[in-house]
């Protein structure tokens, strides 16, 4: 385990950074970091990428994350700036505020998938790292979580979309509620199939 490594060399502060909300075509990019007291601890041996865990498994996990976390922060990126921007520039953007908003200086970063360009503190992109390393694993849940609730609360805002069930990716159902009932604010109209609709309505 890379941690575990790290932790051997006197690197014990270790930040984990992972994203939620990359595929959707609506509502924000969540990233989140966190560095946990003890990426060991029987406490979170749990702990695993978020996409194999339930949504209630996950919402319980998310407290256990924080109330074990030495520091944690979670950043929204909106639709707004990942259409001027881009999702890639997006993601790397919020992977770099995620750790500079942290309340402690970790002494290591690991990325799921993503090396920071221009970070000053020593990080490694891992690969498929959400499903290898612990702060990763944890960083990935409390992005996920986060992000589904908001895809929650904007469903009550929106019933007609079925945001609490599709969470904003694109589906056969979700196309047609826009086409239907027309594009949000929350929808992400650099997106091809958003554009399509926009194009096809004008």
């Amino acid at each position: 385990m890379i941690e575990e490594t790290l932790i051997k060399s006197g690197v014990v502060k270790i930040a984990g950074v992972d994203e939620a909300g990359r595929g959707p075509c609506a509502g924000p990019l969540v990233v989140a970091s966190v560095v946990l007291k003890d990426p060991f601890s029987s406490n979170l041996s749990d702990i695993k990428d978020s996409k194999e865990l339930t949504a209630k498994v996950r919402e319980k996990l998310y407290d256990v994350i924080i109330s074990n976390a030495l520091a944690y922060a979670i950043i929204e990126i909106g639709v707004d700036e990942i259409d001027s921007l881009g999702l890639h520039k997006c993601n790397i953007e919020g992977m770099r505020r995620a750790v500079n908003a942290l309340q402690i200086t970790p002494e290591y970063v690991l990325t799921d998938g993503y090396a920071i360009p221009g970070l000053t503190t020593p990080n490694l992109a891992v690969w498929k790292g959400d499903q290898v390393a612990v702060s990763i694993s944890a960083a990935s849940i409390l992005a996920k979580v986060y992000r589904d609730r908001i895809m929650i609360e904007l469903d009550s805002e929106y019933p007609q979309y079925g945001l609490a069930s599709h969470k904003g990716y694109i589906t056969a159902s979700h196309t047609a509620a826009i086409k239907q009932y027309g594009v949000l604010p929350i929808h992400r109209k650099s997106f091809a199939n958003i554009a399509e609709i926009i194009a096809a309505s004008n």
